[in-house]
């Protein structure tokens, strides 16, 4: 019988990265949407940095910000007697930058497009800025916050580069779909690999088909 723990190791790091992605990448995409700081620019840089950066670049740089020398990895391993690197929680973390762009790009995008009128028009109702947003944008921009949450967590799924420097190759523990399919290849177990590689690749086609045609079908609201 196959091995599933890399399965739902992977699942459960795509749904938690996903959903911390939302707590955090909505107030920044809105933020970015609708503020008028001449440090936009830089933020937006920021935030697309994982679309340039190689996942190895990405996964160096948390590895030593992770680690029990740095101040972060010294704060958690006093705090909880476990190191953020070679765990799950670690992980979670450098997998958040790396899907940030892909949850944060989509909702700016969506927000924009509604523009200021559905706002102005809560705010004469005397709604505040909170509630115009929880009550007036968030589900104008429901297509946004679709396609943000599934290709967070499609590429959350896919990343190998960050997982391998930042979590290893512990099973149970770190060992991903991606880093499995990397060791059916070195040991030169060929059909594992295809098998793996093969659900992915239909995976990743399924949920892009998914997106695309429930874009179509949610209407696009502009102010």
């Amino acid at each position: 019988m196959a091995d599933l723990s890399p399965l739902w190791l992977t699942m459960q790091l795509a749904g938690t990265t996903t959903f911390f992605l939302l707590l955090l990448g909505t107030p920044l995409a809105w933020w970015l949407a609708t503020t008028k700081s001449r440090v936009r620019p830089v933020v937006e840089a920021l935030t697309a940095l994982p679309i340039v950066l190689p996942p190895t670049v990405i996964g160096f740089y948390f590895l030593i910000l992770l680690s029990p020398t740095s101040p972060i990895g010294r704060f958690w391993v006093e705090t909880t007697g476990e190191t953020l690197t070679f765990s799950f929680t670690g992980l979670v973390i450098a997998s958040m930058f790396y899907s940030l762009p892909f949850m944060v790009q989509p909702l700016q995008s969506a927000f924009q497009a509604i523009g200021r009128a559905p706002l102005e028009a809560a705010a004469t109702l005397r709604a505040s800025p909170l509630d115009a947003f929880f009550t007036v944008a968030a589900p104008l921009a429901g297509r946004g916050f679709l396609t943000a949450t599934v290709l967070s967590f499609a590429h959350t799924i896919g990343e190998f580069g960050v997982v391998l420097m930042v979590g290893g190759n512990i099973p149970g523990k770190t060992k991903v779909i991606s880093i499995a399919i990397y060791e059916h290849v070195e040991t030169l177990r060929y059909t594992e690999a295809h098998q793996l590689a093969g659900g992915l690749l239909a995976f990743s086609f399924i949920v892009l088909l998914a997106v695309y045609a429930l874009n179509r079908r949610i209407p696009v609201h502009v102010g």
